[in-house]
């Protein structure tokens, strides 16, 4: 007994409409349950934000290093400029 492939359409758009209905029921009382919570509690929707914490501001570094012919610096970030490369760099540390 095979269904064919406009029953099945059928049923699932029967099925689709079941699974709507017993979602916006079961929402409604999620709904519900949190207004409670919120009231018994003295929470404020402001409180069931997300918040997400400040962006570091970090700036520019200071330089930890200094070129002694040209006086150029370098904070230590980043690609290590031509004068200090392949270098020991406590020797132009600042």
């Amino acid at each position: 007994m095979t269904k064919t492939y406009r029953e099945l359409l059928a049923e699932r758009r029967e099925l689709e409409e079941r699974i709507a209905l017993a979602r916006n029921a079961e929402r409604s009382q999620a709904l519900a349950t949190v207004r409670e919570l919120m009231v018994e509690f003295l929470i404020t929707p402001e409180e069931l934000m997300v918040r997400r914490g400040a962006k570091k501001k970090t700036g520019p570094q200071p330089p930890r290093y200094r070129d002694p012919v040209s006086g150029a610096t370098w904070n230590g970030k980043g690609r290590a400029p031509r004068w200090i490369a392949g270098r020991d760099r406590d020797a132009f540390e600042i």
